[in-house]
């Protein structure tokens, strides 16, 4: 089989068989991506980054208004003051890596006023995992952006990055190698979907 990649951000779209059908790996993908608690001190690629952050760009937003804005952390001391802060908020022991050491942090805000504001982030972190998956990434979500933001640390990382106004913060996405690849699926509740026909 060849595979085809798209060329804009190397996400994998689909596999050519044989017999010139397309099988895309899409669904496959989503079914299968896993969140990762170990991972690599290796740092990822420019181009692996900007795949997923363009995935998280390309997530639809109410009324298309793209209220979330994303910071990418790859600066040791930046991402370290996040994690103790991070760790402080949730009252995690002291030491303890809410990253669990993943090289790259994407820091998902968007527009406090807009009124999807949240629903907007929280799509573009799902492409974001999902894209992550796609190019053999690990990824995951981490919690207490939204009181991280509300502090002096999180006021000064948003003029450092160069936003101006206000935002909600939405999720943290951590990225990188999987230290020891990918979790096995899990079995899923029965009544996850109801069907009314």
């Amino acid at each position: 089989m060849q595979r085809i990649v798209c060329e804009q951000t190397g996400l994998r779209s689909a596999v050519r068989e044989e017999k010139g059908g397309y099988m895309r790996e899409t669904v496959s993908d989503i079914q299968n991506r896993r969140s990762v608690k170990e991972y690599k001190a290796e740092q990822i690629t420019d181009e692996e980054l900007t795949a997923v952050l363009e995935a998280g760009m390309n997530a639809p937003s109410g009324g298309n208004r793209q209220s979330p804005v994303f910071i990418a952390v790859q600066n040791k001391e930046w991402i370290q003051k996040l994690c103790r802060l991070n760790a402080e908020i949730a009252g995690a022991p002291e030491g303890f890596d809410v990253f669990y050491g993943a090289p790259t942090i994407i820091l998902v805000l968007a527009d406090k006023n807009a009124p999807d504001a949240v629903q907007d982030g929280s799509l573009c972190l799902g492409n974001m995992f999902n894209a992550a998956y796609a190019l053999g990434l690990g990824s995951r979500w981490i919690n207490r952006i939204r009181e991280t933001f509300e502090t002096e640390l999180g006021k000064e990382l948003l003029k450092e990055a160069g936003y101006e106004g206000e935002y909600i913060g939405v999720g943290f996405c951590i990225l990188g190698y999987p230290a020891n690849g990918f979790p096995e699926p899990i079995k899923r509740k029965p009544d996850y979907y109801k069907i009314i026909r």
